[in-house]
């Protein structure tokens, strides 16, 4: 007879399948996890704060609010209404400007839209109008509106004559302008068509 050895039984360190499938899916998990916990990619070298201008910071990035805009329409005794807005960057400073397109808020008709860009003012919680991109004048009606890759798209309806009556437009058109030269052009020519 042999006398008991000095090291404990390893009896229970022999693999079995189980212990296989245990491992490869504890594996897996830490593999999946740390696929999700990725840091940010890597960016080129960004240049010292002083070359590149003050950091954005978050109130810097939120799009201008149209409530807080005194829009140049002459509406009487009656409010502005913003019909729809898209907010987006379009002159590539890395802050969004809101793009609205607003009429005058008239108890019966069909009042025209005036579509209008704005951007921060001198302080974050005033923006300001900088460009009109279809006057009131022009009687038209925005039925989309959008802001795509730096340009802005919009649906417009209109009227073939002075005849047409307010309330029913009789041409649609697609306008897009993209800031060029430190004003926005116009980069589709108008090609009215019937409703």
């Amino acid at each position: 007879m042999q006398p008991p050895s000095a090291a404990p039984d390893l009896s229970h360190t022999h693999t079995r399948p189980i212990h296989w499938v245990a491992t490869a899916t504890a594996l897996a998990g830490v593999i999946a996890l740390s696929a999700l916990l990725q840091p940010d990619a890597a960016t080129a070298a960004q240049p010292p704060a002083s070359a590149a201008g003050p950091r954005s910071t978050p109130a810097d990035t939120a799009p201008p609010d149209p409530a807080h805009v005194a829009f140049p329409l002459r509406c009487g005794p009656v409010e502005t209404v913003v019909r729809t807005k898209a907010a987006g960057d379009l002159d590539g400073d890395g802050r969004p400007e809101t793009v609205v397109a607003v009429h005058c808020d008239a108890p019966t008709g069909t009042p025209p839209d005036a579509v209008y860009v704005l951007t921060r003012g001198p302080s974050a919680s005033t923006p300001r109008v900088v460009a009109t991109l279809v006057g009131p004048e022009e009687r038209r009606n925005v039925t989309a509106l959008a802001v795509r890759d730096g340009a802005v798209l919009a649906t417009l309806l209109g009227y073939s004559s002075v005849d047409v009556p307010s309330c029913c437009p009789d041409v649609t058109d697609d306008a897009k302008w993209r800031w060029k030269g430190g004003a926005f052009v116009r980069s589709t020519p108008t090609q009215a068509r019937p409703v």
